[in-house]
């Protein structure tokens, strides 16, 4: 098995090999009558076995994790992701191959599991220390900081089973973090609760890694993905798809869902959008060095450029494009005003006019390109392609983009860096 060169640490607190888990779905004939009844007592058990269906939640499973690493793993739903950490959280056994962990486990999977709903959350605080091995001193050492951590101090005698799925998480959390497994399991803990949680949740998974503890987090939210992880692994039917950096992998896995990525080019003019006057042949979106690419920091230039061919002289034209967020808002309207090109004719050839995105000046999300190349007067458009090109863009938790030292949700469709002034004065 070849693992990622950036796996390559000390050693490997987490390998799987060849891991599968398969369900047998039993599908059997409604008994609408007596008799039918009756012959389904006597029905051949090879004919039984013949309506079973195989459902492989899992297939051949191969990765290895690095002590310290934080891995995300992403994929629609059913793909086998809540699956995967369940078996190695040793809560289902898999139908073949083998997970070996190396270090104690705290899982977060969904509400419910892991703690017991007749016991009250101070009861299961000690509960989970005791399964993770730790002893009564060790888990009383922690044991302020986890109720401080879930805010649920009132209602700490109550049994669980009382608690909102907001309150559950809280303790959950707090527990799974604070008790200091070498390896946390996370699947998603922003799913539940208010954004003043998640961000205690996203800065405390940070604090965790870098204490050298290993994170697999599971979880939709790719902006949250992209700034904890270094890796994703994408699990698509059961399988690893890809597995690869956090930025690249999240940017493909985007862009598949709409089926839409960082370059388009028609190589045959005849289905390149356009008329008589203008084809458009090729949309793309890159980085200062040149590289087409999916997957920007918020703190790099991002270049979109069109190729288009131009089939009749004299014309005057405007190149323009339009960039829209996840929700289909238009962010703002581009059109072409250099002044070698403005209000001056032009003559057959193909020509590439390209624009700037400034760093630090979109959020972090996804991003669609649409161009058009027009006439204004009179009006003409000559071609329009919605959402020709794709790309993501990423913000880190570095404390030097406009995020400065926040973890958590920030809301706005630009995400530019203002200078700001603060004056003093001593109180009178």
């Amino acid at each position: 098995m070849i693992l990622p060169t950036f796996c390559n640490q000390t050693m490997n607190i987490i390998e799987v090999e060849n891991l599968s888990k398969k369900y047998v779905l039993r599908g059997k004939k409604q008994a609408n009558t007596l008799r039918d009844l009756f012959l389904g007592v006597f029905r051949s058990a090879k004919k039984q076995d013949a309506r079973e269906k195989i459902l492989w939640a899992l297939r051949d499973i191969n990765f290895a994790v690095g002590e310290g690493e934080t891995v995300a793993l992403i994929g629609n739903n059913g793909a086998g992701k809540s699956t995967l950490l369940k078996i190695l959280s040793r809560i289902i056994k898999p139908s073949s191959g083998e997970a070996t962990l190396h270090g104690r486990v705290g899982s977060l999977l969904e509400v419910g599991t892991g703690f017991h709903q007749e016991l009250s959350g101070r009861e299961n605080i000690f509960l989970n220390g005791a399964v993770l091995g730790m002893k009564r001193t060790e888990i009383e050492a922690k044991f302020d900081e986890i109720v401080a951590f879930s805010e649920i101090e009132k209602f700490l005698e109550t049994p669980v089973k009382f608690y909102s799925s907001g309150m559950y998480m809280r303790l959950a959390f707090a527990v799974a973090a604070h008790l200091e497994p070498e390896i946390l399991m996370v699947d998603e803990v922003l799913a539940v609760g208010d954004l003043a949680f998640q961000r205690k949740c996203l800065n405390k998974m940070r604090d965790v890694s870098e204490h050298g503890r290993t994170i697999l987090f599971v979880s939709h939210n790719m902006q949250a993905v992209t700034r904890l992880c270094s890796r994703a692994i994408w699990i698509e039917n059961g399988e690893i798809k890809e597995d690869s950096s956090a930025k690249d992998v999240v940017s493909n896995y985007l862009n598949s869902q709409t089926a839409t990525s960082a370059q388009k080019v028609w190589k045959n003019p005849a289905d390149a959008p356009g008329n008589e006057i203008a084809r458009l042949r090729q949309v793309r979106v890159f980085d200062e060095k040149q590289d087409g690419k999916s997957a920007f920091d918020i703190r790099r230039t991002v270049f979109v450029e069109m190729t288009y061919e131009i089939l009749r002289d004299g014309q005057i034209l405007m190149p323009s494009f339009q960039l829209y967020n996840e929700e289909n808002l238009c962010i703002f309207t581009s059109n072409d005003l250099d002044e070698n090109w403005r209000r001056k004719s032009r003559k057959k050839g193909i020509y590439t006019s390209r624009a700037l995105i400034p760093a630090n000046f979109l959020a972090e999300g996804n991003f669609y390109v649409s161009v058009s190349l027009a006439t204004y007067e009179p009006l003409n458009v000559h071609f329009e392609e919605r959402d020709a090109v794709a790309f993501l863009i990423t913000d880190s938790l570095d404390g030097d983009s406009a995020r400065g030292d926040f973890a958590g949700q920030i809301q706005g469709v630009i995400r530019p860096i203002l200078d700001w002034e603060t004056d003093f004065e001593t109180a009178s």
